[in-house]
């Protein structure tokens, strides 16, 4: 955790981690919820957002690929396109050739085509994030391997959840409190999903600008808002 408040639009914010057990294909996303904040002896309102990260409720979704199984393939196209694409800090993006794959399946290969085609453009004017603007969220929330994820996610490929909305009106209708399913990064966030639909999105995103619950092993995939 970085700091525990943060100040959005002049008002403090107070971000409370909750650890869970490991979520994997086939867990029950809200009795892991369930177990995280009886463990942490956490009470919620009405006010409260209870947000959870994208991973987690994509990794109990099954919408992940482990890389020793053989299990994900790609083409040679995928092999092509990962060698144009900019790896940054926050991780490896689609800049590897199974990761890519999974963009094609996800977006569909003329997509793909048409984002690449248009970032290699926008970068001849100087112009940078052309193509995942275009390839869109699902692109964006594709996550390659990294060291420092919790096992055995550090080598998998993890993809954006199915139904975000309708996950963040479950949370939210289980828990009695406001909901969002977020994909946040150390380079910039992203609201997949949110309960009620007119929860402020831009301001979640102020409010988690930060990445408070980490990007490694801090098995803290949920959090709670609430003003401080």
């Amino acid at each position: 955790m970085k700091q525990k408040i943060i100040i959005a639009r002049g008002i403090p914010w107070e971000r409370i981690p909750i650890k869970t057990r490991l979520i994997l294909k086939g867990d029950n996303l809200l009795e892991a919820i369930k177990e995280g904040l009886e463990e942490a002896h956490a009470a919620l309102f009405p006010d409260d957002i209870l947000f959870v990260s994208e991973k987690a409720v994509g990794a109990s979704q099954g919408r992940y690929y482990l890389l020793d199984d053989g299990s994900l393939k790609p083409r040679r196209l995928a092999v092509l396109l990962s060698g144009f694409v900019t790896r940054t800090p926050a991780g490896i993006g689609l800049g590897m050739p199974e990761t890519m794959e999974c963009a094609l399946r996800e977006c569909g290969t003329t997509r793909i085509l048409f984002a690449a085609f248009m970032g290699t453009l926008g970068k001849l004017f100087g112009r940078k994030g052309d193509f995942y603007r275009i390839a869109g969220s699902r692109a964006r929330s594709i996550d390659g391997p990294t060291k420092g994820t919790i096992p055995p996610f550090n080598r998998a490929v993890s993809l954006a959840p199915e139904n975000p909305d309708d996950v963040s009106r479950s949370i939210s209708e289980r828990f009695m409190c406001k909901a969002a399913v977020v994909d946040v990064n150390d380079l910039g966030g992203n609201i997949l999903g949110a309960y009620p639909p007119e929860l402020d999105r831009d301001l979640l995103i102020e409010i988690l600008s930060d990445n408070p619950l980490g990007q490694g092993t801090e098995s803290t995939p949920v959090g709670i808002i609430r003003k401080a």
